[in-house]
């Protein structure tokens, strides 16, 4: 671990440390664009001691109802930001996060990009490059190819740096 990892620590039971970290990212991936309960509930998720926590023990922390707890989860379930496992033995679900979390929800915006792109090119062949529209179509969809090449190199550089300074 290096050292800038050892000089502060936060004890996981400081319940007001834990809160100020969890309402400030949650603050900061709504500024992002993400829904204010997704964010407090995947900020409280990434902070908890186990990656994990139950409805119940969302609620109780983050002061929120159930129904709320169970629609962030939903959103965040689907976006890839989260996994449901059953406790062993129970019917209770807990929600965790992944250590990988980003880079899949990266890889799954590949998948938006190729679409868009197909639809950049519909576009450009409907209007022409001729046309303003056609142009800024063709920009869009060039700036999409960009992204696309260089988000697969950096996911590759990614995993690289992740094995040299993280060991996984």
């Amino acid at each position: 671990m290096d050292e800038r990892r050892k000089e502060s620590r936060v004890d996981g039971s400081d319940e007001a440390a834990v809160s100020r970290f969890v309402e400030r990212f949650a603050a900061q991936l709504c500024q992002a664009g993400m829904a204010r309960m997704p964010a407090r509930v995947f900020a409280a998720l990434l902070s908890s001691e186990e990656g994990a926590l139950t409805s119940a023990e969302l609620s109780e922390q983050l002061k929120i109802s159930p129904a709320a707890v169970s629609g962030a989860v939903r959103y965040l379930a689907q976006v890839n930001m989260v996994s449901r496992e059953r406790e062993p033995g129970s019917r209770r679900e807990r929600y965790r996060v992944q250590g990988n979390q980003w880079y899949d929800a990266l890889l799954e915006r590949d998948a938006f990009l190729k679409n868009w792109q197909a639809t950049m090119r519909e576009g450009v062949e409907q209007f022409g490059l001729d046309t303003p529209q056609g142009r800024r179509i063709d920009d869009t969809l060039e700036f999409f190819r960009f992204l696309e090449k260089e988000l697969s190199s950096m996911m590759e550089r990614w995993a690289a740096h992740r094995a040299e300074h993280l060991g996984g």
